[in-house]
């Protein structure tokens, strides 16, 4: 069990968080850190925190660190910005070196497990887009078994294959969901994922695009893994782990 509850205070000034606690009367057994999409903020995933009100919980929203260029509002995880004139929209995969090392440090090392208590087990990811592949790297880099990622959309980053920590795949569980078609995640970058990860789910919806779920059916695969994963004092629930 954690020593205790994460605290705003207890995370760099420089970062934008949001901490929505368990529902009342649950210890914080587990932490989901929550990252949202290219040219997002916290505010939308902050609301799918609140709205999931996981068991034993503590659901931690994370903002970008960097705001995108021109007043287009909103903020990105990539270390640059480019355009994609082939598909005129940005570039989702520009380099995660800064934000990797953010979550990894900032969040997880130095606040999580230092100052929380928190271990490597109890702490998971779920991700959107960009959010999701800024997991996927974080992820990487720790070489720890995390309690697992939730990826929307989001494949392996480019930069992962020119490291030494494409050498050793990693343990941490991996769900990945996208559309049948206009997808990231496409053959080539599921069989990158199940190269990096020793256990990989994929869901494909009968649907084009990788936007957030829509209704019961898309987001059921999501709460199943959630419930696998998380781990729990007060009780088993359906498929989740029960700790002394």
């Amino acid at each position: 069990m954690a020593s205790r509850q994460p605290v705003a205070s207890d995370f760099p000034a420089s970062l934008n968080t949001s901490i929505i606690l368990p529902p009342p009367g649950q210890s914080p057994v587990n932490v989901l850190l929550l990252l949202h999409g290219l040219g997002d903020s916290t505010i939308s995933f902050t609301n799918l925190a609140k709205q999931l009100s996981l068991p034993e919980t503590t659901s931690i929203t994370i903002q970008a660190p960097h705001p995108l260029p021109f007043d287009l509002g909103g903020f990105h995880w990539g270390d640059d910005i480019l355009f994609d004139p082939s598909q005129g929209n940005m570039d989702h995969d520009t380099g995660f070196q800064e934000s990797s090392r953010m979550l990894r440090e900032d969040i997880i090392e130095q606040t999580l497990f230092q100052k929380c208590g928190y271990k490597a087990r109890n702490i998971l990811f779920f991700g959107y887009g960009q959010g999701a592949i800024a997991a996927i790297a974080a992820a990487l880099g720790l070489n720890l078994e995390l309690g697992g990622i939730v990826s929307i959309g989001g494949p392996v980053p480019s930069s992962h294959w020119n490291s030494q920590d494409a050498i050793q795949k990693s343990r941490t569980p991996l769900i990945v969901l996208g559309g049948s078609s206009a997808t990231s995640i496409t053959q080539s970058a599921l069989s990158l994922l199940k190269k990096s990860f020793v256990t990989v789910e994929y869901i494909k919806w009968p649907r084009p695009g990788d936007a957030m779920p829509t209704n019961r059916d898309e987001m059921l695969p999501i709460m199943k893994f959630l419930a696998r994963r998380l781990q729990s004092r007060a009780g088993t629930l359906e498929g989740s782990v029960e700790v002394g």
